[in-house]
């Protein structure tokens, strides 16, 4: 039993078209939480909150309860990042659809925000410098003030070491002078508690000034006596509120008689309302609330003297406060702190102070002045350009997007088959000819539709020659006693130009044929049909390939296109004799690989001369008979004969490289022994891994013929 088929089998290096990607994860609620792990989890989570939630009620909650509810908690978390995430997907997937918002937001994002920023940065820069301004123009002023007192107090002292004897004049006259500026100016002589009136200093304390802010001090403390005070500021305690201090200016200057000290003079001068309005006049700077930072003792409350440190507590404005630090002394024990004092301001009264440092007055305003008003001028110039900005950014976003929109309801109608929708675009740009382009492209759909078509007609009708083509090869089961024949077929398009067949014979013989039209497509396949119909009609009238082919040639040379010709193998099998005769028309050669009786079993590649058929030159006819060759081989048990056409031998790789005839009778050698359906598909899996991902490129046929019957004759090949 043999049999003969036509394979569908996809070309070698061929590619399947790959599965489409999957969509974007959808972000339907109801999917989020049935379909998507996230959801799943976040399901069991609020689940197993709800059942841990009675246990909750207990007095003491068991540790796994606690467990269980730390994972469901983490759950929970998880499960709405992930919910979060997705919101903000969609909602910038519906907020960047269209265009005009996308313009929109990169102009904001190129334009407005590095303009705010740079405005804020403006004013951050300006905050700074107020802040640091102002906490300087304070720190003067208050050390102007404790410069004053601490000269007061050394030229007291100076005058009481001078003139023992009037000291308490000179005491009172440079108190006397002081109050007039700071009417709460105190001072107070302390005698050496051993002293006895030396050289006529007076041995009871003097006391000068009201003294409402603290009581006097009734004695030195002992850390003065360790290193001098000239001056600063110092923290004693209220004699109104336990548990409060009063940040003071005091001096203390020991009067020296005779490099002794005699006594200390001590000068205050309390930081009260009065003193805060003195310090704002010459200032243009307020002192606010007093916080300290390292303080003696306890927790202590500190107060400006006099206590109305929250006057301007209403101004909380970004330019109106600031802060800066006092360094102090605590007067019991002398050990140093810090102070935080906040302070007010306004920022006119503040540049005032400032540019009325200048001397250029130019129409009644100074300098400073003129600079802030050129500055708002520029400033206002700037959010004029700013704004216009903004609105031709605007129209310039609207009137792209407009056209876009034109263009997408332009293509959305040809989506849904109004072909004779026009777009309307007026702007003389790239749009307008982008929207030109469209209406042109709309015109001649209708024509690529017409032929889309036709191509599909053509396709349709290729497919059925297709069908009808393979119908003219042998179909089903071929019965040659003592012959296994198994052949492929694969076209390089949907119809090709080779063709095999056989043919049954009188005399228990079989004819063979295996024909290449030259080219590919529908004309190689017509005259493929046309030899098919020949050669089975001469067939039976010629016993010999030879004639045959002879015949062949001379009947369709005069039917073939000039630029066509055709190569062709024609054997006849005589299973009674043992005997393959075989005639080669210019075809591809024939691989005959002898049994395993006949030692060495070494592939043969039989190349008999012959020229191809239907040449229509002059002299063609002649030649042709002069050229072809019969031969004939005795057949045994085992031979292999391959008959193939150039599609097989010239399968080229991606680097060209052919299989070539040597690689094909070197597989037939190395596989000869299987059958012969196994040896068709070891071939065909050679050439697909040479070929790789290379296209085929013409047409591939082969018929594969296994002897197995032993003859009387030895196998051999004879002429």
């Amino acid at each position: 039993m043999a049999t003969a088929r036509m394979s569908d089998r996809p070309a070698p290096g061929g590619r399947r078209s790959s599965p489409p990607v999957g969509a974007d994860p959808p972000l339907r609620a109801r999917e989020l939480l049935l379909h998507s792990w996230p959801g799943r989890l976040f399901l069991i989570s609020a689940a197993l909150k709800l059942a841990l939630a009675p246990a909750r009620l207990l007095d003491t909650i068991p540790v796994i309860v606690q467990l269980l509810g730390a994972v469901a908690t983490l759950g929970l978390a998880m499960a709405l990042g992930y919910f979060a995430w997705v919101l903000f997907i969609l909602v910038k997937r519906r907020l960047l659809w269209r265009v005009r918002r996308k313009l929109i937001l990169s102009y904001i994002f190129i334009g407005v925000v590095p303009s705010l920023l740079i405005v804020v940065f403006f004013l951050l820069g300006v905050v700074l410098i107020f802040m640091n301004v102002s906490a300087y123009l304070f720190k003067d002023g208050y050390d102007a003030t404790v410069g004053v007192v601490q000269l007061a107090t050394e030229s007291a002292a100076l005058e009481m070491a001078r003139t023992p004897a009037a000291a308490e004049q000179s005491l009172g006259r440079i108190h006397q002078n002081v109050a007039r500026r700071y009417p709460v100016f105190s001072m107070t002589y302390l005698p050496r508690p051993d002293g006895d009136g030396r050289a006529g200093l007076p041995d009871a304390p003097l006391i000068l000034g009201r003294w409402d802010h603290v009581r006097p001090p009734a004695a030195v403390p002992a850390w003065l006596a360790r290193r001098p005070f000239p001056g600063g500021s110092v923290l004693i305690p209220s004699p109104d509120e336990p548990g409060r201090v009063e940040l003071v200016i005091r001096s203390a200057v020991p009067v020296l008689v005779d490099g002794v000290a005699a006594g200390v003079l001590i000068a205050d001068l309390p930081i009260g309302v009065d003193m805060v309005q003195r310090l704002e006049d010459a200032t243009r700077v307020r002192a606010g609330a007093v916080s300290p930072i390292v303080t003696t003792g306890s927790s202590q409350g500190v107060r400006l003297g006099g206590g109305n440190g929250d006057a301007d507590a209403g101004l909380t404005t970004l330019f109106g406060r600031s802060l800066m630090f006092l360094d102090y002394q605590d007067w019991d024990s002398g050990a140093p702190g810090r102070v935080s004092v906040s302070l007010s301001y306004r920022p006119a009264q503040l540049y005032r102070e400032l540019s009325d440092a200048q001397q250029i007055v130019f129409r009644g305003r100074s300098l400073g002045e003129w600079a802030v008003v050129i500055l708002l001028l520029i400033a206002v110039l700037f959010l004029t350009i700013e704004f216009v900005a903004l609105g031709m950014g605007l129209a310039l976003a609207r009137s792209i997007t407009s056209s876009i929109h034109e263009l997408f309801t332009g293509t959305e109608r040809v989506r849904h088959g109004d072909l004779s929708h026009r777009i309307d675009v007026a702007s003389d740009d790239q749009l307008g000819e982008l929207a030109g382009s469209f209406n042109e492209m709309t015109g001649s759909i209708e024509g690529l539709l017409q032929t889309a078509a036709e191509k599909k007609r053509l396709e349709e009708e290729l497919r059925i020659a297709r069908v009808i083509q393979m119908s003219l090869l042998p179909r089903g089961a071929l019965d040659v006693p003592g012959l296994a024949i198994t052949a492929l077929c694969v076209p390089a398009r949907e119809v090709g130009g080779d063709y095999y067949d056989f043919f049954h014979l009188d005399g228990d013989r079989l004819g063979v044929l295996i024909a290449d039209v030259s080219g590919k497509g529908t004309s190689a396949a017509l005259y493929m049909a046309e030899l098919k119909g020949l050669v089975l009609a001469l067939s039976h009238r010629h016993d010999s390939p030879r004639d045959l082919l002879v015949e062949v040639n001379r009947i369709i040379s005069d039917h073939l296109d000039s630029r066509s010709f055709i190569t062709m193998t024609y054997a006849i099998i005589d299973m009674g004799r043992g005997v393959m005769t075989f005639c080669r028309a210019g075809h591809t050669p024939l691989i005959y690989l002898p049994g395993p009786s006949l030692l060495p079993a070494a592939a043969q590649v039989l190349i008999p001369d012959g020229m191809v058929v239907g040449l229509r030159i002059d002299g063609a006819a002649e030649k042709f008979d002069a050229l072809l060759e019969e031969h004939a081989i005795d057949l045994s048990a085992g031979d292999v004969i391959v008959l193939y056409t150039d599609g097989i031998s010239e399968a080229m790789n991606t680097a060209s490289d052919l299989f070539g005839d040597q690689r094909l009778s070197r597989l037939v050698e190395e596989h000869g022994h299987l059958e012969s359906g196994e040896l068709r598909e070891r071939i065909l899996r050679e050439i697909e891994a040479f070929v790789g991902s290379a296209d085929q490129h013409d047409d591939m046929t082969m018929i594969l013929l296994k002897v197995n019957r032993t003859f009387a004759s030895a196998g051999r090949v004879a002429v």
